[in-house]
């Protein structure tokens, strides 16, 4: 009964943190032109200051993960939970674009230390035989944060802007009292850990071609998420003219179709295996395309949205357990998180060549065009990948 409550634990802190993380990361998204109003400057450059946060993740992976393996899960996680809840309540208080991109430049370091070090605590904690169902839950807290920015967004932005939303974004601040009383450390770790730095140096640099494949297929993957993502709400503004509120409801329901997709497809790969369920939900998402960017009424608008977000997160609900089964013990708080933020830095730049493409064409030709790219070669990346399903953690 302990151990369930323990894994429990873990796994409630890192999905709220990563839910968290994704709902100050969303606000951004949802409020980008109203903030480009009020700093005077184009989608475009707005855009500019997602693909900054973005390429600032590694920063934190490489930080936090280092930490992570040399000082255990929890300590740097708790570290990181009142680093970006603070960057946020700033960035609500930001004078000009040059301060906000300062600012969103340094929550990209706190959103990249959270994912590589709570998926690490989780993923060694719960059943392996779980494993892939719990993965999805975890990484469906990135769907759960976005629809609390929509929430958020639809029932007080009319009233109150967009600053005072960014203050919100101080409550992960809270959730490191969780993880101080309530998660205890990782006994993998423990039985795994490095006594000095050199030792886990040599173990990370050991494992460096396990490390670009991490890359290759989290920039894969990157693309594929924030390619379908990032610029969505503008897409509804300026393709078909949606206010606010309505912006804001339709990307919550596309973000219900994540979790089910993430949970589902997580539940598939304990069963299939990882690979088959990821390129399963990538080959899927291609056959979405026409629904979700050209659907000729809102109706099917919406279908779309959901029934692609079902797809693009069934494939990164595989996500965590994979990468963590990937990982050798003594790297595991490093290699994945350090991976995954370096692939967001190589496909960071798709919102702004999304934004950019759109000026020649439409929305719907570029973000279609991206996405079809996109999840062919994701597809193609996970083929490639090896498969170690239920693998066994500390032994």
């Amino acid at each position: 009964m302990a151990a369930a409550t323990d894994h429990w634990a873990a796994l409630t802190a890192s999905y709220l943190g990563w839910t968290l993380d994704a709902f100050d990361y969303f606000l951004v998204v949802f409020c980008l032109t109203a903030i480009g109003r009020e700093f005077h400057q184009s989608d475009a450059s707005m855009a500019l200051a997602i693909g900054i946060t973005l390429g600032f993740r590694p920063v934190g992976a490489f930080l936090f993960g280092l930490l992570a393996d040399r000082y255990g899960r929890r300590l740097p996680l708790m570290l990181d939970l009142i680093f970006y809840s603070v960057v946020e309540v700033l960035s609500g208080l930001a004078p000009n674009y040059a301060t906000f991109l300062v600012l969103r430049a340094l929550f990209g370091i706190g959103m990249g230390g959270e994912w590589g070090v709570g998926a690490s605590l989780a993923m060694e904690k719960v059943p392996p035989r779980l494993r892939g169902l719990l993965s999805g839950f975890l990484q469906q807290g990135y769907a759960t944060g976005n629809i609390l920015a929509a929430g958020c967004y639809f029932f007080l932005f009319d009233k109150v802007g967009w600053r005072p939303l960014f203050f919100i974004g101080g409550l992960p601040a809270l959730l490191a009292l969780f993880v101080r009383f309530r998660v205890k450390e990782s006994e993998v770790w423990e039985k795994t850990r490095h006594d000095t730095w050199g030792h886990l140096f040599r173990a990370i640099l050991s494992h460096w071609k396990l490390f670009l494949f991490m890359v290759l297929l989290m920039t894969s993957f990157n693309f594929v998420s924030h390619g379908t993502q990032d610029m969505y709400p503008t897409f509804l503004e300026r393709q078909w003219h949606f206010g606010a509120k309505q912006r804001a409801l339709i990307t919550a329901i596309s973000m219900l179709g994540a979790i089910s997709g993430g949970t589902l497809f997580g539940f598939f790969s304990d069963r299939l295996g990882r690979r088959r369920a990821m390129i399963t939900a990538l080959l899927a998402a291609v056959l979405m395309i026409p629904l979700w960017a050209f659907a000729p009424s809102a109706g099917l608008l919406i279908a779309g949205a959901f029934l692609m977000q079902f797809m693009v997160q069934g494939a990164w609900g595989v996500i965590p357990a994979h990468l963590s089964e990937l990982s050798p013990d003594a790297t595991r708080g490093f290699l994945p998180g350090f991976g995954y933020q370096c692939g967001v830095l190589i496909a960071g730049s798709v919102a702004y060549i999304e934004a950019v493409f759109a000026r020649h064409t439409s929305y719907s030709v570029a973000m279609a065009a991206t996405g079809a790219t996109v999840f062919i070669m994701a597809a193609i990346v996970t083929a490639f990948s090896r498969e170690r399903r239920a693998a066994e953690f500390g032994v």
